[in-house]
């Protein structure tokens, strides 16, 4: 299946590492057709989306396979019972805190003169991001985070970078010229998926390495 990168498939679920610049479901106008979706769609007729990935961000990607797996897997989700982690790269030199993990706990709001950006604001629904440092590079001026967003909204990592002043490099919507200009591509990558089988309710930990 060259088309798509097939981590993990059984009866219940799969588990997709989708590649930035794809769309994770159509969208509007025939430009926007071909997406993650519509390529496992051939080979898992009863694949279905369970949550999504920016358009920019690549990595692990859960989709349910028929109706009532989904709907035990969106319970899951919605009782944040599974837990994701994601690798950014941040412009600037970012400081690690005084623990291991810190927290960002600001409301996120939708910008809609200027949708789809997001902004903070107190009128905006409650979010959270936990986040550390891995790695430090004085000379190119960049930080490389662990990041695990404790709610799920859209944006919601690359808003809350934003805040601190240390955008996302490569983040079009959300990034400075020159935080733009340090990176190709959103250096933002779902690096790990951990949740409860819905059939075996065996714990299950799928991993994929940054290709950045």
């Amino acid at each position: 299946m060259p088309e798509i990168n097939v981590v993990y498939a059984d009866e219940a679920l799969l588990v997709l590492d989708k590649p930035a610049g794809l769309l994770c479901v159509p969208g509007k106008g025939e430009d926007k057709q071909d997406c993650l979706s519509n390529r496992v769609q051939p080979h898992f007729a009863d694949a279905r989306v369970v949550h999504r990935l920016d358009m920019a961000t690549s990595g692990l990607l859960l989709m349910a396979r028929g109706a009532a797996a989904q709907r035990t897997l969106n319970n899951a989700f919605a009782s944040r019972e599974v837990h994701k982690r994601y690798v950014a790269v941040v412009d600037g030199v970012l400081a690690p805190p005084s623990a291991e993990w810190s927290v960002i706990d600001l409301p996120i709001l939708l910008d809609w003169p200027n949708r789809p950006r997001r902004i903070i604001d107190p009128q905006g629904k409650a979010s959270c991001t936990r986040w550390r440092v891995l790695s430090q590079n004085p000379r190119e001026q960049t930080t490389r985070l662990e990041l695990e967003p404790v709610t799920g909204r859209s944006h919601q990592l690359r808003v809350h970078l934003q805040a601190l002043r240390h955008p996302i490099l490569g983040d079009a919507l959300y990034g400075t010229p020159a935080s733009l200009a340090k990176a190709g591509r959103l250096l933002l990558h779902a690096t790990r998926l951990e949740l409860t089988h819905p059939l075996s309710l065996q714990t299950m930990v799928f991993v994929s390495e940054p290709p950045f």
